[in-house]
């Protein structure tokens, strides 16, 4: 298989080309045939990469631009329209519209007036086989809000199912609806919940709709309601494992006792429950009984649990007035209540109506703002990773990765895994692999374990061998381009159905690194038929003979990423897998992986990536720039590496406080570098000392006539920060003699008074711009307020220092590349300056790393500590952004202010 970044290149060229041809104007059959080029180099990169275009978004070569748009805008606008007005769904709307009312009406008038025959019509179930029969007690009745009666005039809205995908579970809990706690537990029971997609207010109908594995996004594909949508799953995943399963029991007498009591439960809810309560309690009067059906959670715990209210919208653990429980009950509806189970499945739903983790409370942190909760997670039993490919720096891009799987790993007492990718020794070296650790420390970031994948290459080679022998994958020696071809056509390989024996036979050549085997590499065999492109049989293993930087000439054949990655994830322990929005397609790959080697399943966060104007982050155009000299190395303060930004002078509170505060949306923005520099400022503004300089090339001498000498050893105190007088103090040497900016003294005239900032007010008597020489005296009892000019100083000392000041620009000159335009054809050369300076001596003593202001022209960080005088001795400073657009002062610069 072709190399992506190579075929990326080749796209980028040719779209380069048609540029070129558009702008000089040339011929129409020139730029047909440019246009040629171009579109058979995208489609080449589409059908190595899943048939994901260079851009990150499906390709399809067929496609207009008009379908491109209307597919982008709405990709499911036309099921949307013909289902709306789908005869069968809107007849399902009518009719559970009308029975809803049905049973509002006749809840509002029971609400504490039960009906004559009610005794007869709750009769609670037989209690269990040896549980000795017991009266129902007299039990104070959980508060249980009754059904809102449908207002008259109203007409129901119709049932929408045209954007309900399989299952996605729908329902509107801002329209009123209850939550569908039964199916979310049942569904958490089961070991599936991390398989739903949750979709709040896209759908109005009457109760909560499923989309089934039917016919997609049908409306006969789609199920409602809480008990029909939990027993569908029920139904499809049964479970062997328990005692007494949900559903299908092999004993009937089971079986039918489930239902007894969820038929009961969902009569009793609202009308009687306090007939339930008691007839729980005597089913459970038995010390021996710990549930109603046998020895396990089944339907008719989670139907009698929530009808008794422990799946209302807001109710976290204990809010239930359970004061007049009797005994057995209430220790029965407590276990449920503080399950993790339970927990997990309001977890789901937590915050959607501006509510909160249902989790203990009292053990995580209140999230920072900006970041969400991550479905269905549970103080203690959280597991992410962050997976690198030791094959470049990190880059901030990564810091955003990693930051937060480190927030959510910490914030819910869980653990981070960072596990090193190392899949292609054609790309990787040590030398990648220590400076990821490296800059890991350098973002704060302590991982609990650091792993490979290169741990489990013999794991995954077996569960690699596991899916040939069930005919869940095969080898092929399909030549690249017909391949590529094939995909794109959705046409299947002629050796899709090559026997088992066959494809031992040829995974064995491919694994002997011979150039015969070198021909054959192993594809799952998925869905070539799919609207997925990354579902189309998608390639799991290849040979390499490269040496690994780690095992060495051991293995002549590696796993992909996308089949080491859902089989690791998963034997590690991962529970979250954050990966970017870029990995949507390849999500039902990776859910597809996990079941085809039937492990557990691992729930996926998506974030959008980070993406800076100006700025490029592919590891190809950034290696680019290093190996043509436009920077000083994968460390330069003008790249957007995690090192690179850390010499620039960030402060890792900022960055992760800026990070954090996008949290794992997914809305994918181009960021600006003023607001990320804003947020840094905010940090370190307050901390930095603030130290005087003048510039050796714009330097004035101001020669005041009233002062000591310059030889007298005469200073005066001032604040290290004015703002904060308990940073401390530091000495100004103060003389007859200072030096000043000249285009602070530019065209001042005689008589004027000027205000040396920290010690007072000076009268001009003689002027002469041209030499930028000046005198005055001192005006001892003068407002420093007053004067307009306000200007820095230093005095004549030899104790003065020289430092070069550093600032630095993009290292592209335009704000967002468009595809087919080449970076190469945007370099910024004008990114680099860097000036002279007499500097206070206090200045000497700064360590590297420390940030200082020098006051009226901005934040420095120490790049390079003092070494003395004399030539390239010099402290070397990095100008620090502050986020603003204009400079802090009139001062001048080298570089336009960033």
């Amino acid at each position: 298989m072709a190399n992506l970044e190579e075929l990326k290149a080749a796209a980028d060229a040719a779209a380069a080309k048609v540029v070129e041809l558009k702008k000089a104007g040339a011929g129409a059959d020139e730029v047909k045939a440019a246009v040629a080029s171009l579109l058979a180099a995208k489609t080449e990169y589409a059908a190595n990469n899943g048939g994901i275009g260079p851009d990150g978004k499906p390709f399809d070569p067929n496609a207009s631009k008009k379908d491109k748009k209307k597919k982008e805008k709405d990709p499911n606008a036309a099921a949307s329209n013909a289902q709306a007005n789908a005869p069968t769904a809107e007849s399902l709307a009518k009719k559970a519209a009308k029975k809803a009312e049905k049973d509002a009406k006749k809840a509002a008038a029971k609400a504490g007036k039960p009906a004559p025959d009610a005794a007869a019509a709750n009769k609670p179930p037989p209690a269990a086989a040896g549980a000795p029969k017991a009266a129902a007690p007299k039990a104070a009745a959980p508060k249980a809000a009754a059904p809102k009666a449908a207002v008259s005039g109203k007409k129901k809205p119709k049932a929408q199912f045209g954007k309900i995908e399989p299952l996605q579970l729908c329902f509107s809990p801002n329209a009123g609806d209850p939550i569908p706690f039964i199916t979310l537990l049942s569904a958490v029971l089961l070991g599936i919940d991390v398989d739903l997609k949750l979709k709040m207010d896209i759908y109005r109908g009457s109760g909560p709709a499923l989309g089934t594995h039917g016919r997609g996004t049908t409306a006969d594909a789609v199920i409602q309601g809480d008990l029909t949508c939990a027993r569908y799953f029920l139904s499809t995943h049964p479970r062997a494992d328990l005692t007494a399963p949900f559903l299908g029991s092999a004993n009937p007498i089971a079986e039918a006792r489930i239902s007894e009591w969820v038929e009961y439960a969902t009569k009793a809810k609202g009308a009687a429950p306090s007939s339930l309560l008691a007839s729980v309690d005597a089913a459970l009067s038995d010390a021996n009984s710990s549930f109603l059906v046998g020895a396990a959670a089944t339907l008719a715990d989670v139907a009698a649990f929530e009808a008794l209210g422990g799946g209302d919208r807001l109710t976290a653990p204990g809010a239930v007035d359970t004061s007049g429980f009797p005994p057995a009950a209430l220790r029965w509806f407590t276990a449920m209540d503080t399950s993790p189970a339970v927990l997990r499945a309001r977890n789901l739903v937590a915050g959607i109506d501006g509510s909160t983790e249902f989790a203990a409370k009292d053990v995580l942190e209140p999230l920072v703002s900006g970041c969400h909760m991550l479905e269905g997670a549970l103080p203690y039993e959280v597991c992410t990773r962050f997976p690198p490919e030791p094959s470049g720096y990190l880059h901030i891009g990564h810091a955003k990765a990693v930051l937060l799987n480190d927030y959510f790993a910490r914030r819910y007492k869980g653990k981070l895994i960072v596990r090193f990718d190392d899949t292609n020794p054609s790309k990787e070296k040590e030398e990648y692999q220590q400076a990821i650790i490296e800059d890991l420390a350098k973002l704060e970031v302590v991982p609990d374990i650091v792993t490979y994948t290169s741990d489990y290459f013999e794991q995954i080679r077996e569960y690699a061998l596991d899916l040939v022998r069930e005919g869940k994958a095969f080898m092929d020696d399909t030549p690249q381009e017909a391949m590529q071809a094939e995909r794109m056509a959705r046409q299947n390989s002629s050796r899709r159905d090559l026997s088992v024996e066959d494809n031992l036979k040829y995974f064995a050549l491919m694994e002997s690194g011979s150039a015969e085997g070198a021909k054959w590499c192993l594809r799952l065999k998925v869905n070539m038929q799919s609207v997925n492109g990354t579902m189309r049989d998608p390639v799991a293993f290849r040979q390499n003979t490269t040496p690994h930087h780690r095992s060495g000439d051991k293995y002549k054949a590696y796993p992909t990423y996308d089949l080491a990655c859902p089989i690791v994830d998963s034997v590690e322990g991962v529970t979250h897998a954050l990966r970017t929005t870029e990995y949507n397609d390849r999500d039902e790959q990776y859910a597809w992986v996990q079941n085809a080697v039937r492990l557990r399943r691992v729930r996926i966060h998506g974030f959008a990536r980070m993406n800076f104007m100006y700025t490029e982050l592919s590891k190809r155009k950034l290696t680019w720039f290093v190996e043509n000299g436009h920077v000083t190395g994968w460390d330069d303060p003008r790249f957007p590496t995690v090192r690179g930004v850390v010499r620039r002078g960030i402060n890792i509170t900022a960055l992760k406080r800026y990070i954090l505060g996008q949290g794992a949306s997914r809305n994918i923005t181009l960021m600006q570098w003023s607001k990320f520099w804003a947020e840094n400022k905010k940090e370190i503004d307050d901390k930095s000392p603030r130290f005087m300089a003048i510039s050796e090339e714009g330097k004035a001498t101001l020669t005041i006539s009233n002062v000591p000498a310059p030889d007298a050893n005469s200073f005066l105190t001032t604040d290290c920060h004015p703002k904060f007088p308990e940073m401390g103090k530091r000495l100004m040497k103060i003389s007859n003699t200072v030096y000043t900016e000249s285009s602070d003294l530019s065209g001042v005239q005689v008589g004027e008074e000027i205000t040396l900032m920290r010690w007072g007010v000076v009268k001009i008597t003689k002027a002469d711009d041209a030499t930028s020489m000046y005198e005055g005296e001192f005006a001892k009892d003068a407002d420093p307020k007053l004067p307009k000019r306000k200007m820095t100083w230093l005095s004549e000392s030899a104790q003065n220092i020289r430092a070069e000041l550093f600032e630095f620009d993009n290292l592209i000159n335009k704000e967002k590349l468009e595809e087919g335009e080449d970076f190469k054809d945007f370099i910024n050369e004008d990114n680099l300056a860097s000036m002279f300076a007499v500097c206070d001596a206090n200045i000497k003593n700064l360590k590297k790393d420390d940030v200082i202001q020098i006051e009226r022209r901005g934040l420095y960080r120490c790049d390079k500590v003092y070494g003395g005088k004399g030539e390239g001795k010099e402290i070397k400073l990095f100008m620090i952004p502050d986020g603003k657009t204009k400079a802090m002062s009139t001062l001048s610069t080298k570089l336009d202010h960033r």
